[in-house]
Order: C-alpha cells, then structure tokens, then sequence
C-alpha cells in the first residue's frame, strides 16, 4: 500500500526542513504509522510542503498512535471498546421447598406424646393438634418419619391413629401412607376398616394403584382367609393392566385351589408365574426352568 501525505514544515513544532534529508526512523514515528517493515521517500518543494510516500505492509489488529501535546492517545476501536462481564441471573424457583431441618427431633417428640397417650381417638387428635398449633405449615416430614418410627416398633395402633389424623388434614395421601395403614389394620385384625380403606382407594386412585399396594391388599385378606375378596382384587389387577408378583400369583393360585377351581389355577399359573426358580442345591444357589422340575417331580 502506497501513502501520500503532505507535510508543512511552518506548523510543525518537532520537524526543521531543509536542504538535510529526513531519515524514516524520525517521520514514521511521528506519522503514528509504526510499522517494521516500510519504505519512505521524501520530495521537498520551494514552497515548503514535504511530499513522502511510504510502503507499508499491512499487518492485521495493528493500533495506530498519534502525538498530540507530547502525549499519546489511543485511536483504536479496540481500546475503545469497554469489557462488558455478563451477570448470571439468579434461578428463582416457583415451588416452595419444605424445610427438613430438625424433623427426626419432630418426629421423635411425636412418638413420645403419642406413646404416652391413652387409647381414645379424642385425646390422640387434640394432642396431634397442639403438636401442630405453631407450625407456619403442616409438618409432613416429621409424621412421615413419626409413622416409620411408630412401624418399626410395632405399635399398630399409633399408626392407624396417626395415619387416620393426618389424612384428615388433607395431607400425605400417598400411596407410601396408604401401604402403611393397610398393613397396620392387618396387623391389628381390621380387616373390614382396610376394605373400606381399600374400596376408597380404588374409586379416586383407580389409574395409579401401584403392584405393591395390590399385593399388600391380596396378602391382607389372604392372612384372614377371605378367598373370595382375593380373587376380586385379583380381577381388578388384570382389569388395569397391572401384573403380579411371583407372590401374589402363588397366593391368588392357592385361593382357586381352596375354591376347587383347578382350570383357573392353572391358567393363573402359565400366564403369570415365572419359569425360572431359584433352589439350593448342594450348599448352593441354582436357577432351574421350573416346568422341568416340576415334570422330574422333584420338592422345592
């Protein structure tokens, strides 16, 4: 690239024309061009103007600086150009996050006031409810782990009490609640209050009864003998499309054999039991094709 530039010798403070020659080390610097690699030839004319020309190598993001009052000012779009940081947005949730903290001291001081109380429904509700007077919200993590606390102990009752109070409150109506309080009428002999329980159940959760709560309900009346309730559970498990465990087919098979229906045991059995089994054999567990054993006419 070629450069024509014309150069007054009277308005320049840093530059004295004559008959000398200027060297292109002194007029580069000045011009603010900076370049390494240049060429630069001077004309002076009678009437004072210096006319040079200069070849110059264009070198990409190069910045160009002018002498203005003996200092330097910057030019370049670069250095203009402010560094802008972007701040991160704070992720703001919709959903309240219920606080977990101090629940196991919650569910602990729960099973202590419970366990001292007598067995009447009055005097169980109006505690729980004094429990809850100055909790902002219900506590539901603490009677979760009030009522896995009450089961491991074995205290049926409680359960049942406390399962029954929270549910009034509108609160826990989970499948997990509801496993707990079917087991706990079970084993508490009510089996008339778990078949309330369990035809509520069924008419507002028809679509998301889980296999487990099935299978809860099939072993609850098969520990009380009602064979003919078995099956109606088990006509429900087939009518929602939910397959049984190995299980629950053994005990709905043995409630047709109980029943004298032999066809309908065995058609049971080819449709849900599982072909594989597991044996000890030896000191050791092996997995057999169960029609064969069964054929060989070998005992588990």
């Amino acid at each position: 690239m070629v450069i024509f530039c014309g150069i007054n010798s009277n308005c320049c403070p840093f530059l004295s024309w004559g008959n000398n020659q200027i060297k292109t080390t002194q007029v580069a610097p000045f011009m603010g061009f900076g370049f390494s690699n240049c060429r630069t030839s001077l004309l002076q004319s009678t009437t004072g103007f210096t006319v040079f020309t200069m070849k110059v190598r264009i070198i990409p993001s190069v910045k160009c600086h002018l002498y203005q009052n003996g200092q330097l000012n910057s030019n370049s779009e670069a250095s203009n150009k402010k560094i802008i940081k972007k701040v991160r947005k704070k992720e703001q949730h919709l959903w309240k996050k219920r606080e977990s903290t101090g629940s196991g001291k919650k569910a602990l001081n729960l099973v202590r006031i419970v366990s001292e109380l007598p067995n009447e429904k009055e005097a169980v509700y109006g505690a729980l409810d004094k429990w809850t007077a100055w909790e902002t919200e219900f506590p539901l993590i603490a009677t979760a782990k009030a009522l896995n606390m009450l089961r491991q102990r074995g205290q049926w009752r409680r359960v049942i009490q406390v399962a029954k109070w929270m549910l009034s409150k509108g609160q826990g109506a989970t499948m997990g609640t509801y496993d707990t309080l079917l087991l706990a009428f079970d084993k508490d002999q009510r089996a008339d209050e778990a078949e309330s329980l369990w035809n509520m159940i069924l008419h507002t959760h028809s679509r998301s009864i889980s296999k487990r709560l099935f299978s809860r309900m099939i072993s609850l009346y098969d520990h009380h003998d009602m064979l003919d309730k078995i099956i109606d559970v088990f006509a429900d498990m087939e009518e929602l499309g939910v397959k049984p465990d190995e299980d629950t087919v053994q005990r709905v098979a043995r409630a047709f054999r109980k029943l004298g229906e032999e066809e309908k045991r065995k058609l049971v059995l080819e449709k849900y039991q599982c072909r594989w089994k597991y044996i000890h054999f030896k000191g050791e567990r092996v997995k057999v094709r169960r029609d064969l054993w069964d054929y060989d006419g070998s005992t588990n």
